[in-house]
This record gives structure tokens, sequence and C-alpha cells, in this order.
């Protein structure tokens, strides 16, 4: 007999207890992960994770990986999956991730996870220059400091020596976070509040914003939530999960990839700064006139998918 207790529920109901089940995901996965890491690092490290602070020590980074891997499962992956079977009965439906989409808009979105750079560099120049007036100085400094330890722990994650290290990074930072992200805010999260304001555009920006603040990196907030956009569109437009998957891994593959060659001195570090730099302000005109070229194409090549706020009840 099926499960249909959860079917049926209002958005806003929909959207406390789908909290509640990535909350309790999240812990469910801690606890088992506490648990499997005793026999493997021992009781000390598991204990007290303050005192993985070394970011030379490869003994360090290799447990806050083992824990970044558990929490992207924990946190996005499980949850989804969960609430797509409670609220539909069936996650691949729910999630659209059986949902076909034109061949050539794969191609399109490889183009864009290209073209999208200059814009994005740019907006988060400009977003890395943000102030706070004078009496917001203690929430600015706590910005600026939560922001420069997730740099610290970014960079000593990204800086490996080998190809293999290279490719669990790419595992780690872009295909868990592609699939997990994806499913949890363009499946989950879009979809309720789609459903609540009854309107694509509205559900749209409201789970980019969501998706930029949950990172906790505040400087580079506009760059991640123009993404979450992007994402957001690519589904409604594309009618399939799998083109913002898609278009997620190769941007965060494609950053991994470029540090890795930058840090190996294969690639120029002014790479990073195409569209944000004196010189290439016209470059970030022409990537988003691009990137707003490329979305319209795929809209029109998925016309008969286009979604409609009736499918995503």
């Amino acid at each position: 007999m099926a499960f249909t207790a959860f079917r049926g529920m209002k958005p806003f109901p929909q959207l406390m207890f789908s909290v509640f089940v990535i909350i309790v995901s999240f812990l469910a996965f801690m606890v088992l992960s506490l648990i499997i890491a005793i026999p493997l690092f021992g009781l000390e490290p598991v204990m007290n994770l303050s005192l993985l602070n070394d970011f030379n020590d490869a003994e360090t980074i290799f447990v806050l990986k083992y824990f970044q891997v558990v929490q992207s499962i924990g946190l996005f992956i499980v949850p989804p999956l969960i609430l797509g079977w409670l609220f539909y009965g069936q996650f691949t439906e729910y999630l659209y991730l059986n949902k076909q989409f034109a061949v050539s808009s794969l191609l399109l979105v490889f183009v864009i996870a290209f073209f999208a750079a200059p814009f994005i560099n740019f907006i988060g120049e400009i977003n890395a220059k943000m102030q706070f007036p004078g009496w917001l100085s203690g929430i600015e400094s706590w910005m600026k400091n939560a922001e420069e330890k997730a740099a610290v722990i970014t960079e000593a994650f990204l800086k490996v020596d080998s190809v293999g290290a290279l490719l669990f990074n790419i595992f780690m930072i872009a295909f868990l976070p592609a699939i997990g992200e994806e499913l949890l805010f363009r499946g989950v999260i879009q979809r309720i509040f789609t459903n609540m304001t009854k309107n694509h555009h509205r559900g749209i920006w409201i789970s980019a914003i969501l998706f930029s603040a949950l990172h906790l990196q505040f400087y580079g907030f506009v760059p991640r939530m123009f993404l979450g956009v992007l994402f957001g569109y690519m589904l409604v437009w594309g009618g399939s999960m799998w083109l913002p998957i898609i278009a997620h891994f190769l941007n965060n593959a494609l950053a991994v990839i470029a540090m890795f060659m930058i840090d190996k001195n294969m690639l120029n570090p002014e790479v990073e700064e195409i569209g944000s730099s004196n010189g290439s302000y016209y470059l970030a005109a022409i990537s988003l006139l691009l990137v707003v070229i490329f979305m319209w194409m795929i809209k029109r090549q998925n016309v008969n998918e286009n979604m409609t706020v009736e499918q995503t009840s």
C-alpha cells in the first residue's frame, strides 16, 4: 500500500516539514559519520573537531574532506529523495529526474558554463567591495571573518598534487553539490515557493536567495544568487532537472580544474579576472548578453516542456 499521509499538503506545511526532514537527516548522518570516523581517524580528532585547524597537515585535510562529503549527502542529497517519496510517491517524477529535454539544450548548457564566467567575475568583484555603514561594523567584521575562514579552508581543499586528488575534489566540490543542491533547492524549495506564490519567477528568485545565503559567504552572495537564478530558469524552461545539475557540475568542476592548473603554473592566474579587470568590463556585458540569448534558445527548444505553475503542484 502506498504511503499517502504527506500528499496533498499545502506549501507552507510542506516547507516546515521539509526543514524538519533536512535537519533530522543532517543530524543522523553526522552522528553516523562520527561513529564511523572513530576507528578511521582515532577518538581525539573526532571528539574535538576544533583541533583540526592545521590546514597544512594532510591528515587534517583528509578528515575535513570526509565530513564535507558526509554533509553533502546528509544535508542535500538524502532529504529531497525522502521528501519526493513522501510528497508524491515517486521521487524521480517529483524532482523532474525522469523528464526529457532537447539534446541541443545540453550543448547550450556547456556553452553557458563557459560564457557566463566574465559576468560572474564582474558581479563578484562588485560584491567583494561591499561596505556597510558604521553602525553595522560588527556585522561587517563577522562577515569578513567568516569569508576569510571559508577562503582558507577552500584553498587548503583545492591545493592537491596528484590527478587522483584532483578527481576526488571534483567529486566532492562539483559532483555531490551539483546533484544535492539542485535536488534540494530547485527540486524541493523552488517548487514549494512557486506553489506558495503561484509564480515561477518568485519561486526561482526566493530559492536562489536561500541557496546563496546557506553558503554563508556574503562577499560572494550576488554571483552565487545569479547562478541559482540561472539554474532555476534552466529547470523551468528546460523541463528537466538534469540541465541545472549538469550546469552546476560544470561551473564547479571548471573552477576546481582552473585552480589546479593555476597552482601548477599551467594556466595564467589572470583568467580568474576576465570580466572584472579594468580592461575587460565589456566582456562582462557580452557575457550577460550571450547567456540571455542561450537561455532563450533553451526555452524555445523545449517549448513543450516549459513548466506551468500547475505542473509544480
